[in-house]
């Protein structure tokens, strides 16, 4: 059976536990608690037991914990997945929609994600969903938007014409008052 893992000496249980109380994630008191059993001479299956995980996630804690001291005890974000398109990519991208499609050349008037993500698709051979396109979009900073369409034969003085009028100011009704019908 292979030695446990050291534990850092530069901090005390009772920091650990101070740590704790002055901490709003709850998962880091956990954390922190648990090494501070170990640092007070506990075993680490007293500390898993404590915690209620497995020997391993202790170590993975004792490990982060030797690295960043407390503040690496902090719940983290996962990082996700990574992009489907690198920079340069991203750049023709952004490129092709500032100077919008070539009806000849594209075959379309306007860009929609799936006409992109059919570009991608021969210009990268990546294939891109719809949804995935547009959080990439959104994330370089364009929005979905769509112009109200007009009529090819309106005219503008035609929209005068046809505009409804405000309501009349308001007057008095002819029926009386309440008090007046009682």
């Amino acid at each position: 059976m292979a030695a446990a893992i050291g534990v850092r000496s530069d901090y005390t249980s009772a920091d650990l536990r101070q740590f704790a109380r002055r901490s709003g994630d709850a998962n880091q008191v956990r954390r922190l608690l648990a090494v501070a059993l170990i640092l007070d001479g506990r075993s680490r299956s007293e500390a898993a037991r404590f915690a209620g995980v497995t020997l391993q996630i202790v170590r993975d804690w004792v490990l982060r914990f030797n690295e960043g001291g407390p503040d690496g005890l902090a719940t983290r974000k996962a990082p996700g997945r990574a992009s489907i398109l690198n920079d340069e990519q991203r750049a023709r991208l952004a490129e092709i929609v500032e100077t919008g499609p070539i009806p000849a050349a594209h075959g379309v008037v306007r860009w929609r994600l799936c006409d992109l993500a059919q570009w991608i698709w021969d210009e990268f051979e990546l294939s891109v969903t719809r949804h995935t396109l547009g959080r990439e979009l959104r994330a370089m900073g364009y929005r979905k938007l769509t112009a109200r369409p007009r009529h090819r034969g309106q005219k503008s003085d035609d929209i005068a014409d046809f505009k409804k009028g405000s309501p009349p100011v308001w007057r008095k009704s002819s029926g009386g008052s309440r008090e007046e019908r009682r």
